[in-house]
């Protein structure tokens, strides 16, 4: 499976769970959409802070609207 964990540092600096088994994400200025294997789809006020795709994890750090 190539599904990916993906958290999310809020603006205080706590790390968090945010989604499960995402397979697609796309960037767009200020907001990352991110979609999973059952087609649920989300979006945040983030930018990607690391991507360890052979551990699976994905961290988003939260930014001001």
């Amino acid at each position: 499976m190539c599904e990916s964990t993906v958290y999310l540092i809020d603006k205080n600096g706590k790390e968090s769970l945010f989604f499960e088994l995402v397979d697609k994400i796309v960037p767009d200025k200020n907001t990352v959409y991110l979609e999973d294997i059952l087609g649920q789809k989300k979006s945040v006020n983030a930018r990607i802070k690391e991507l360890a795709l052979v551990d699976h994890r994905i961290v988003l750090e939260e930014i001001a609207e």
